[in-house]
C-alpha cells in the first residue's frame, strides 16, 4: 500500500511517500494510524494528535473506521495543507 504524507507530516516522517506491506491485522484507517506511530519517533510525532491529521483514501475523505480493504493510497494530511 502506498502511503502519502503532506505538509508537516511529511517533515516529521522524513518522507513524502512510502510503500508498505501491512500486517494482516491492520484494517481500518484507524489502526493503520496506530500501526504508523509505532513505526518510529518521526512516525509518533506525527501521529501525536490523530484528531488533527486528515485522511484520504483512494483521493476520498475518510475517518478512522473506514476498511482498508483493496485500497492502493491512503494520504495523510494536515486540516489545511499548501504548497
Amino acid at each position: 500500500m502506498r502511503i502519502l504524507y503532506f505538509a508537516w507530516l511529511r517533515e516529521r516522517v522524513g518522507t513524502a511517500e512510502e510503500e508498505v506491506a501491512l500486517p494482516a491485522e491492520i484494517a481500518t484507517v484507524g489502526q493503520l494510524r496506530a500501526w504508523l506511530a509505532g513505526r518510529g519517533p518521526g512516525h509518533a510525532a506525527a501521529f501525536a494528535l490523530p484528531g488533527v491529521v486528515r485522511c484520504a483514501v483512494d483521493q476520498e475523505f475518510a475517518g478512522p473506521e473506514r476498511s482498508l480493504a483493496g485500497v492502493r493510497e491512503v494520504a495523510f494530511f494536515p486540516p489545511v495543507t499548501g504548497g
